[in-house]
């Protein structure tokens, strides 16, 4: 008996997300989104043997990789995704699809009401060959794996254009601090703590966002040109000078390969060094001597909207 498209099997790696009904882009790696069940024990009764059944169903948090080429939903979702000023910012219906080799959609998850849990920007390397993909984690209320529609997917006329994005295209910028000698930024990983609200009458939970997590700045720099991050490192610690006003303010672009263009910016508030230090190298290796600087961070704001290289000059 012949097969129908839909009842073979299929070779993965062709994965698209779409946001509400509309096909946002083509990403990578993704993983998750899968139904689970609490297992719950009573250790009880003349057997011996522990009772168990099942309780209150979550699913689990999805997580995937994208570039440049998604549309400005997703940039969107990253940029208000952390925003706690109102409980519907951030949370987003949508699908994950599954294509063959043809880009046809074989099978999809779907999802609701789904928050980020995190995002990370990946590392910078001035000396990198690689291309960046920015990694994104959300959480959803509920998810579904569904049969694909079959009909090929294809991106939106608003869809980012797909450009080139290389851990060595980078600037960045601290007050009153010279960073045109910074050769490696370490990756940055913003996190949501999300929590669960329980309601009796409900086997799915309800998600609520708590608190965020910023991470620590380190990036490394060319020690004949550290002189400013010494001197403030002697104030900012040593000398005790750590009060707010002390703090500094940041910008790190991520640039395209006209090394001119921006593709995204995150700006950083309230940085305060507390730790400098060389790195290790062995007596005689012909390498240029560089120190790492470690700076706390408070906020983190990420930006697309600049944006002349993914949507063109505003």
């Amino acid at each position: 008996m012949a097969l129908t498209r839909n009842q073979r099997s299929y070779s993965g790696g062709k994965y698209g997300l779409e946001l509400d009904h509309t096909m946002a882009g083509w990403i990578k790696e993704v993983d998750g989104g899968h139904a689970v069940a609490d297992v719950v024990e009573e250790k009880m009764g003349s057997d011996h043997l522990t009772r168990k059944h099942l309780g209150n169903v979550q699913y689990e948090a999805v997580s995937f990789k994208c570039g440049t080429g998604m549309s400005k939903g997703v940039y969107e979702w990253i940029k208000t995704g952390f925003d706690q000023t109102s409980n519907n910012r951030g949370r987003e219906q949508g699908a994950v699809l599954f294509a063959d080799y043809d880009q046809a959609e074989i099978a999809r998850l779907t999802f609701q009401h789904a928050m980020i849990e995190e995002y990370t920007m990946p590392a910078l390397d001035a000396s990198s060959k690689d291309a960046a993909l920015m990694t994104i984690k959300f959480k959803p209320e509920t998810a579904r794996k569904e049969k694909g529609k079959g009909s090929k997917i294809t991106m939106p006329a608003n869809a980012a254009a797909q450009k080139k994005w290389l851990p060595s295209n980078f600037k960045l910028e601290i007050d009153g601090l010279n960073c045109d000698r910074v050769s490696k930024i370490e990756a940055l990983t913003v996190k949501q703590k999300i929590v669960v609200d329980s309601v009796g009458q409900r086997r799915e939970y309800e998600l609520v966002p708590a608190n965020v997590v910023i991470p620590n700045l380190e990036i490394t720099v060319s020690e004949a040109m550290a002189d400013d991050f010494y001197k403030w490192h002697e104030d900012f610690v040593i000398m005790g000078r750590c009060d707010e006003k002390y703090e500094k303010r940041g910008t790190l672009y991520y640039l395209a390969p006209d090394m001119e263009q921006r593709l995204f910016t995150l700006t950083f508030f309230n940085l305060g060094v507390f730790k400098i230090a060389p790195e290790k190298v062995e007596a005689g290796a012909e390498s240029v001597r560089r120190v790492k600087v470690s700076m706390y961070c408070e906020d983190i704001k990420f930006d697309y909207t600049n944006s002349e290289a993914l949507f063109g000059a505003r």
